[in-house]
C-alpha cells in the first residue's frame, strides 16, 4: 500500500507540471482569447452605462487598440520584403518554382472550393427569400466599377512602376461620365485614382524577383542576401515584442466595435438568417473542408494544427486584417508547428495576398442573398458567373478591414444588381468581417503546412547540398591555412 501511495505521489507532480507547461507555452494565446472576451464584456457594460456614445468618446476607448494595430501594420512592409527575399534566396530556383506552384495551386483550389460551398449553403438555406430588408445606411462605394477594370487593376498592381511608391499607394481605375445624361458605363472617361493603401501584391512580386536574382547571383550577391537575412531576423525579434501587446490591444479594439454597433437585436431580427448562413459556410470551410484537405494531403491531425494557431486566429478576429496578422501567423507556424522558415516566410505572404477563403465564400453568399431579397432569379449561368467573379474578386481584395465590400461591387455587377445594394448587409458586415478574416488566416496556415509536407524531400536534399558545400569550403579553408603555415615556416 505504501509503495502504491508513493507511486501516486510521484505521478501527481508530473500531471501538475504538464498543466504548468501548457499554461506557460500557451499563455499568450489564452491571454489573447481572454482579451477578445473581456473586450466584448467591456463594450456591453459601457453601452449599458451610456446609450449615446459620441465619436470622440469611442475614439478614446479605441486609442490603445489603434496604437497596437499601427505597430502591427508598421511591421508588414519590412517583414514581407525581408521574409520573401530571404526565403527565396535560400532556396534554389527549381525548388522555388515548385514551392510557389504548390502554394498558388493550393490557394486557388481552396478559394474556389469556398465559393462553391458558399453558393451551396446560401441556395440551400435561402436567407433572403420572403424577407424585407431595408436599411437606411448607404454604401459609400462608387457604382462606376466594372469587372474587367477590377481584374485589370489587379494585374497592373502586380507590376508597380516604383517599388517605393508601392509601399504607400495603390492604383485604381475610375470611370466618370462625359455628361450628366450618360448612363452607359462603358462610354465613361477612364482615369486613375491613387488610394493610400500599400500595394502588397506589387511588393510580393518585386520581392520574389529580387530573391530569385540574389539566389542566382551566388557569391556575387552573398553580401546583399545576408543583409536581407539579418533584416528578417531583426524584424522577427521586433515582431515578438509587439505580439506581447496583443491581448490589451485587441481588448480595446473589440470594446470600441461593440460601442459603435447598432441595436443588435433589431439588426439580427432582419439579418439573422443571413448572418447564420455566412457563419455556417465559414464553419464548414474552416472545420470540415480545410481539415479534410489537409489530412488527405499530409496524413496528419488537422485539429492539432488548428490548436497551435490560436494566437493568430484571435488576433485575426480582433484586427479584422489578415495582413496585419501575418507577423503572428509566421511566429505560430515556425515556433509551434515546426514549419521550415523558408517555406513559412515564402508561402504566408503570398497567401495573405491571394488566398481569401472566407472573403470568397462571403461574397458569393452576399451576392445571392441580395438577389433573393430583390427577387432576382438566378439561372445556372449567373451562378457560374458569380463563382468565377467571387474567386477573382477575393484574390484582388486587400488584407484590410472590410476590403471585401469594395470587391463586392464587381460580384453584384455580374448579376445586374446595384452597388447601393451593399447597404443591405452593412449592419452586420463588421462582425462577419472578423470571422471571415480568421478563416482567411487559417487557410493561409494550412496552405503552408501542405506545401511544407510536400516539399520535405527537396528541402532535405537542399540541406544536404548546403552541408556538403560548407564542408568543402571549411576543408578548403583548412588546407589553405596549412599551406600558408608551411610557407611561413
Amino acid at each position: 500500500m505504501h509503495h502504491s501511495f508513493d507511486l501516486v505521489e510521484e505521478k501527481a507532480p508530473s500531471s501538475s507540471n504538464k498543466v504548468l507547461n501548457f499554461l506557460r507555452n500557451n499563455a499568450l494565446t489564452l491571454l489573447t482569447f481572454t482579451g477578445v472576451i473581456l473586450g466584448a464584456v467591456l463594450g456591453i457594460i459601457l453601452r449599458n452605462v451610456k446609450d449615446d456614445w459620441t465619436e470622440r468618446e469611442v475614439m478614446y476607448v479605441r486609442f490603445l487598440g489603434d496604437l497596437f494595430l499601427k505597430m502591427l501594420k508598421s511591421l508588414i512592409i519590412p517583414l514581407i520584403i525581408s521574409c520573401l527575399v530571404s526565403a527565396i534566396a535560400s532556396l534554389d530556383l527549381s525548388l522555388s518554382k515548385r514551392v510557389a506552384a504548390r502554394a498558388i495551386g493550393y490557394y486557388l483550389c481552396t478559394t474556389f472550393a469556398a465559393v462553391v460551398l458558399g453558393i451551396i449553403v446560401v441556395c440551400t438555406m435561402r436567407p433572403g427569400v420572403g424577407r424585407n430588408v431595408d436599411h437606411t445606411q448607404k454604401a459609400s462605394i462608387s457604382s462606376n466599377v466594372t469587372t474587367v477594370d477590377t481584374l485589370l487593376d489587379l494585374v497592373r498592381n502586380m507590376f508597380p512602376p516604383n517599388v517605393i511608391e508601392a509601399c504607400i499607394f495603390q492604383f485604381r481605375t475610375v470611370l466618370t461620365p462625359r455628361d450628366n445624361n450618360d448612363t452607359d458605363i462603358y462610354n465613361f472617361k477612364i482615369g486613375t485614382d491613387i488610394s493610400q493603401t500599400t500595394n502588397i501584391l506589387g511588393l510580393v512580386i518585386a520581392s520574389t524577383v529580387i530573391g530569385i536574382a540574389l539566389g542566382q547571383g551566388g557569391k556575387h550577391t552573398e553580401t546583399l542576401a545576408n543583409l536581407f537575412h539579418n533584416l528578417m531576423y531583426m524584424m522577427m525579434t521586433i515582431t515578438s515584442w509587439v505580439i506581447k501587446l496583443s491581448p490589451g490591444g485587441i481588448l480595446f479594439l473589440v470594446a470600441a466595435e461593440i460601442l459603435e454597433m447598432e441595436d443588435f437585436g433589431s439588426v439580427m431580427s432582419s439579418l439573422g438568417m443571413y448572418f447564420l448562413t455566412v457563419l455556417t459556410g465559414l464553419f464548414i470551410q474552416a472545420f470540415i473542408v480545410l481539415p479534410i484537405l489537409y489530412f488527405t494531403l499530409t496524413r496528419q491531425n488537422p485539429f492539432t494544427y488548428i490548436k497551435c494557431l490560436g494566437q493568430a486566429l484571435a488576433t485575426a478576429f480582433g484586427t479584422a486584417s489578415s495582413t496585419a496578422t501575418l507577423p503572428i501567423t509566421i511566429k505560430c507556424l515556425e515556433e509551434k508547428l515546426g514549419i521550415d522558415p523558408r517555406i513559412a516566410r515564402f508561402t504566408l505572404p503570398i497567401g495573405a495576398t491571394i488566398n481569401m477563403d472566407g472573403t470568397a465564400l462571403y461574397e458569393a453568399v452576399a451576392a445571392i442573398f441580395i438577389a433573393q431579397v430583390r427577387g432576382v432569379d438566378l439561372d445556372i449561368g449567373k451562378i457560374i458567373a458569380i463563382s468565377i467573379t467571387a474567386t477573382a474578386a477575393s484574390i484582388g481584395a486587400a488584407g484590410i478591414p472590410q476590403a471585401g465590400l469594395v470587391t463586392m461591387v464587381m460580384v453584384l455587377d455580374t448579376v445586374g444588381l446595384s452597388a447601393e445594394d451593399v447597404s443591405l448587409i452593412l449592419a452586420v458586415d463588421w462582425l462577419l468581417d472578423r470571422f471571415r478574416t480568421a478563416v482567411n488566416v487559417m487557410g493561409d496556415a494550412f496552405g503552408s503546412g501542405v506545401v511544407h509536407y510536400r516539399s520535405k524531400k527537396e528541402l532535405q536534399e537542399l540541406n544536404a547540398t548546403l552541408a556538403a558545400r560548407e564542408g568543402d569550403q571549411s576543408s578548403n579553408d583548412k588546407n589553405l591555412a596549412i599551406n600558408q603555415s608551411e610557407a611561413n615556416v
